[in-house]
């Protein structure tokens, strides 16, 4: 059913007033991170020394290194590492567990999600990359950074349990971060994965949880459901079942991480009772690796 106009409204007024705070938070998150350009291992105009190499017809006397020629009968030129714009395209779960929150003190998942994947965004533009949201353009610049960030508070959650990354949009030799609780069926995210390996598509998934379901608290008579409705299970005795439950959490983190390591895409973890700093270094580092 399509939302009547007042719910639109509401929508809209909701999406432009959380809109300030994200990009606030996400511009001081990013401030942590100093992003550089990148390099194409080629010749041309750029600012890192690649190589010395002798020079040819053509070669201006400005562009002979003559510290460098000095030590040789011959004149050599410096050489600069070509740099390029990459392109780098971001994916954050709307399922509607993503807004599971165990606790008043601490973000729910989507949100954390949402302000992680805005701080990456903005300093990736700021090293000159091209980013977007999975299956849209990637473009350069700081108003890409609002492009993405309305996109973001203003979509809505939806109202089943699983959501997928458009492997449609998946295109050679760019990027990809997906974040995600990875809770759901994980055949949609192995396949995905098969594809980007098969594209030379290289990425990270950043698993996000709330520390309840990091830790399984519970205890006595607990009716557990699923944020959709669709699952269900009543258990008198929660604590009785915290083994196999983190059992069946590190076998879904194994395999993941292991697909993702096939592919040659890295897998991380973050819950949001821990500084979102933590897990925005991380994927810096890990990118830039």
């Amino acid at each position: 059913m399509r939302p009547s106009a007042d719910q639109l409204r509401a929508r809209a007024e909701a999406a432009s007033a959380a809109l300030p705070a994200l990009m606030l938070s996400a511009e001081r998150l990013a401030a942590a991170l100093v992003p550089g350009a990148h390099g194409q291992r080629r010749a041309g105009m750029g600012e890192d020394f690649w190589q010395y190499r002798p020079a040819t017809t053509g070669d201006t006397a400005r562009s002979i290194d003559w510290r460098r020629s000095a030590r040789s009968d011959a004149q050599f030129v410096r050489d600069r590492e070509a740099q390029v714009a990459q392109s780098a395209a971001i994916w954050v779960s709307a399922a509607a567990g993503m807004d599971y929150t165990g606790g008043t003190d601490r973000p729910g998942k989507r949100d954390r999600a949402d302000l992680l994947a805005l701080a990456l965004a903005m300093a990736l533009l700021a090293g000159g990359e091209r980013v977007a949201l999975a299956g849209q353009p990637p473009r350069p610049g700081r108003l890409q950074a609002e492009r993405m960030a309305q996109a973001l508070v203003a979509r809505p959650a939806l109202d089943r349990d699983e959501d997928a990354p458009p492997a449609e949009a998946l295109r050679p030799g760019q990027r990809v971060i997906l974040f995600d609780d990875f809770l759901g069926d994980p055949q949609p995210v192995l396949d995905y994965l098969s594809r980007a390996a098969g594209l030379g598509v290289q990425g990270v998934l950043m698993q996000v949880l709330d520390p309840d379901e990091d830790g399984f608290p519970w205890r006595g008579a607990v009716l557990f459901r699923s944020a959709s409705g669709a699952l269900r299970h009543d258990t008198r005795d929660a604590a009785g079942l915290r083994t196999a439950y983190l059992a069946r959490l590190a076998e879904r983190r194994e395999v993941l991480s292991r697909a993702a390591a096939t592919a040659g895409w890295h897998f991380g973890m973050h819950d949001t009772g821990a500084p979102p700093s933590q897990a925005l270094l991380w994927l810096w580092s890990v990118l830039e690796g």
